[in-house]
């Protein structure tokens, strides 16, 4: 079941986690950009409570030239909207569908589940696939979530260049993990895609960007056996929350730093 919230319904609700996220809410601030189609669903909640935000179509240059790994830039195009996580999944959601947590930092329902391996996730989507009688939750490809998390923006992170502003944006460089929505989100309203925890994507990992898909499909031929993660964590250096930085983690491995976050197709 999916409950789902169109344009004019979302001006007269707040979904915000603490008082002071109020403003970066309302929909005239560009958080939340509304459609003509007045019932095309701009937000949407499933059966466990995740809160999904529509991502619109387009294009847009993915990687960067000062990591070897994230070059060369080249264009992708995202031929169809989505739908995804407002923020990662928390250790509440994790244990509706699991049954237990493996954070080690536990007893926190509205922090992002960490330990979790790429095989892990697969398992929880397979779950609430089977729970909603559907085939439309997986993770984000590597492209859609670079996508998501630039939000149209072209700067080192989605909020510009300056990395002394990370602090209004992420977690990081710190010694936990911390509740969801509790920074400011980006352009499209996603939270958390600067640190806190890395994010699982679909993609098996490549050493760049050489001959990788151009219409931000999963990037799934590889000898590897790693599988990318991205936007860095509690404990990551600044450069390494950056919009275009990309890691790896061998899929069968609950990496202590690592959550992700969900997608769902439209």
């Amino acid at each position: 079941m999916v409950h789902c919230e169109t344009a004019n319904q979302i001006a007269k609700h707040n979904y915000s986690h603490n008082d002071e996220q109020k403003e970066n809410e309302k929909i005239n601030n560009g958080s939340i950009k509304a459609h003509e189609n007045e019932n095309v669903c701009e937000v949407c909640t499933n059966s466990i409570g995740t809160e999904f935000l529509l991502i619109p179509a387009g294009k847009f240059m993915m990687g960067s030239k000062k990591d070897s790994t994230s070059s060369p830039i080249h264009e992708v195009t995202i031929s169809k909207p989505f739908y995804l996580g407002k923020y990662p999944v928390t250790q509440r959601e994790w244990v509706l569908i699991m049954g237990s947590n493996p954070s080690f930092f536990k007893g926190h329902d509205n922090h992002p589940v960490e330990q979790v391996s790429w095989d892990d996730a697969q398992e929880f989507v397979s779950k609430l696939n089977s729970k909603e009688g559907t085939h439309k939750y997986r993770l984000p490809s590597e492209a859609e979530w670079e996508y998501a998390c630039r939000a149209g923006t072209t700067s080192k992170y989605y909020f510009g260049d300056d990395e002394s502003d990370l602090n209004d944006y992420g977690w990081y460089s710190g010694k936990t993990t911390h509740p969801v929505g509790q920074k400011k989100p980006n352009p499209w309203g996603l939270y958390d895609m600067n640190g806190n925890v890395w994010e699982w994507c679909e993609d098996k990992w490549h050493s760049n960007f050489e001959d990788a898909p151009a219409d931000g499909s999963a990037w799934e031929y590889s000898p590897s056996s790693l599988r990318v993660d991205r936007g860095g964590c509690w404990s990551s250096l600044s450069r390494f929350c950056c919009s275009a930085l990309r890691s790896a983690n061998i899929a069968n491995d609950p990496f202590g730093f690592t959550g992700f976050r969900l997608l769902r197709e439209v």
